[in-house]
């Protein structure tokens, strides 16, 4: 398997290649990702999301604003994630400062969700203690008879967010774990710059 990100001096280039070949490759959800953010003790905290957006801005993934995530993001707008495609043995990680995504690119993202989604979006009072299953459902049950008959809006705590990466890392396994590692480092200018690492 060759370690393309060689041949490029641009990421999403190589990313993108890579990101196809995980699409054909893997089963269940090529575009999660561990998201790893820092809580207000200054802990790092991680978890896995779906990237659901990416062009020459960056990588967005879209979350509750009320949610663990949502309120580290935005009381500390700084993040990494990592790839991590077992089949291909191979993973990327990003990290840079986070930014939200526009109102426009929120509400076009929404209205792709299937419907039940977009409904428990509103009912789902994330990361929140939960009394029991059955007062979720009900929560869902009760904003299905909210917007019978119309299409769910996008609710006001429901967003998007943006990770504008500085450093971008493409590993490759390797015999003997003499891997291949390369790292781009994001300039001024909006070049980027290849380094190649020492496994």
């Amino acid at each position: 398997m060759s370690s393309d990100f060689h041949a490029t001096d641009d990421p999403f280039q190589a990313f993108d290649a890579w990101m196809a070949e995980a699409v054909a490759a893997e089963v269940n959800d090529p575009n999660a990702m561990a998201l790893a953010t820092v809580d207000a003790d200054g802990l790092p905290d991680v978890r896995v999301v779906l990237l659901n957006g990416l062009d020459r801005r960056g990588f967005a993934f879209y979350t509750n604003l009320g949610s663990a995530k949502g309120r580290e993001l935005t009381a500390q707008p700084k993040a990494a994630a990592v790839f991590h495609w077992k089949s291909l043995r191979r993973q990327i990680r990003i990290r840079g400062p986070v930014e939200r995504v526009t109102e426009a690119e929120a509400d076009a993202y929404f209205a792709t969700r299937p419907r039940l989604s977009r409904i428990g979006a509103w009912a789902s009072r994330q990361s929140t203690p939960l009394g029991s299953r059955r007062e979720l459902e009900d929560a869902v049950a009760a904003f299905e008879t909210r917007f019978e008959g119309e299409e769910p809006p996008r609710p006001p705590h429901w967003t998007g967010f943006r990770i504008v990466p500085i450093s971008i890392e493409f590993w490759q396994d390797m015999p003997f774990r003499l891997h291949d590692r390369a790292t781009f480092a994001a300039q001024p200018d909006g070049s980027w710059t290849r380094t190649r690492l020492y496994p």
